[in-house]
């Protein structure tokens, strides 16, 4: 009988490898890529294990199917194929779903640890978590761009530790097998630099208990227009923050000085965003002290643009949840779909018994639902005065929660003399 090889496996169609795993019972290879259902028959049929290698008893008629995959042949009329006879006679005991393949994984991740530990040091992997539709993911090492140097994931591992696409995860990896390219991650040792143990201790995100914002961003910038925004038009963690304004009013730029100047303190977990973006813009962003998580110019569409900023909310999620204080900034949401745009400018916290979650967005105007909204005036942008700050259409809600009841009563009387230097 002929056996069939990793290498035909990869040569063959991907009608005839759909073929094989419904005989010997894959669940789910519909909605695998050709190299993870190739893996995956490898593991069923336990192909590449040598009979010495082999836990527990099996029936004596089992024995040739060991260490090797039946091919699909061409069989007279109304013979099964030999891959289904071959699952016939594999006894119950020795099929598994993979639900129990999944229960048995902290048990294999330790001896996994154990064994690296008896020879060299298990190499600890860092990285940004991509979800695949499986629900297994890698660890990009590079992201976002697939290496040969990536770490698998196994599904039970991203439910465990509730990963989502963009997490930074660290942790020990073991060598490929010989069914398999990559190497895999052992256990997940920190997500988002917490430690992972404590992925279990908050609730949904989306209902613990939130507060108003009550700690204000400290820019501490020399920059005009930065410290009118700061003590004017002010921003805490947990705020719903966008800089509306025409177009070439400045929201860009304005919106780049202020992390630039946040990024500075060290005191949130920063992530930009850029969709609809020049590529000039992308290249000024790459180079500067916070690298853009994700960074599409205007030609993509707007679902690669609703994705990316899906991404990066959901890590940032992660991190509010668990205690810490992020901060996701988009540039901008007008290439966004208008739910998506809502749904992300929705996404910040401050949550009353955890971290905080502030987004600060740019866009042609104001969404509803913000906490704070800076307008900036093209006139002033285009004539280099500053600051920019259209003071009348910005303001702040609940301002003395962050700068108290005095600095509340002269964003107050600002604002009034504003309207009186247009009214005059």
């Amino acid at each position: 009988m002929t056996v069939l090889e990793r290498s035909e496996l990869e040569a063959s169609p991907l009608a005839d490898l759909h073929a094989i795993a419904s005989q010997v019972g894959l669940e789910g290879f519909r909605r695998m890529r050709k190299a993870e259902l190739i893996d995956a028959i490898v593991d069923e049929t336990g192909a590449g294990k040598t009979d010495a290698g082999t836990a527990g008893g099996t029936d004596e008629d089992d024995a040739p199917e060991r260490g090797r995959i039946l091919p699909r042949t061409r069989a007279p009329r109304g013979t099964p194929p030999l891959g289904a006879q071959a699952g016939r006679r594999r006894s119950s005991r020795s099929r598994r779903t993979r639900e129990e393949r999944d229960a048995d994984e902290p048990a294999q991740e330790r001896a996994s640890a154990q064994g690296e530990g008896e020879g060299e040091p298990a190499r600890i992997a860092a990285g940004v978590v991509e979800v695949l539709g499986n629900g297994s993911a890698f660890l990009r090492v590079d992201p976002p761009e697939p290496s040969d140097e990536d770490v698998y994931i196994s599904a039970a591992q991203v439910r465990r530790c509730e990963l989502v696409s963009g997490d930074r995860v660290t942790g020990p990896v073991r060598m490929p097998r010989r069914s398999e390219r990559y190497p895999s991650l052992v256990r997940v040792d920190t997500i988002n630099g917490a430690s992972a143990d404590s992925v279990g201790e908050g609730g949904r995100y989306d209902e613990l208990a939130v507060d108003w914002p009550r700690e204000r961003l400290a820019l501490g910038s020399h920059d005009r227009t930065l410290e009118a925004i700061e003590w004017l038009t002010p921003i805490g963690r947990g705020s719903r923050a966008v800089i509306v304004g025409a177009r070439h009013a400045g929201k860009s730029e304005t919106l780049r000085r202020l992390l630039a100047a946040i990024h500075a303190r060290g005191e949130l977990e920063l992530s930009l965003v850029l969709v609809g973006a020049r590529p000039e813009e992308i290249a000024q962003s790459s180079e500067g002290p916070l690298v853009p998580a994700a960074a599409l110019t205007f030609a993509a569409s707007a679902e690669q643009q609703d994705q990316a900023v899906e991404r990066a909310l959901d890590a940032a999620k992660r991190v509010a949840a668990r205690g810490g204080a992020a901060l996701v900034a988009i540039d901008s949401l007008d290439g966004l779909h208008p739910h998506i745009a809502r749904k992300a400018l929705a996404a910040a916290r401050n949550l009353r018994d955890g971290g905080s979650l502030t987004v600060i967005a740019t866009a042609e105007r104001p969404l509803g639902g913000e906490t704070t909204v800076i307008a900036l005036d093209a006139t002033l942008t285009s004539t280099g005065r500053q600051p920019i700050l259209d003071l009348i259409h910005s303001g702040t809600l609940r301002p003395e929660l962050l700068v108290g009841e005095d600095g509340a009563e002269a964003i107050t009387k600002a604002r009034l003399a504003a309207v009186e230097a247009v009214g005059g």
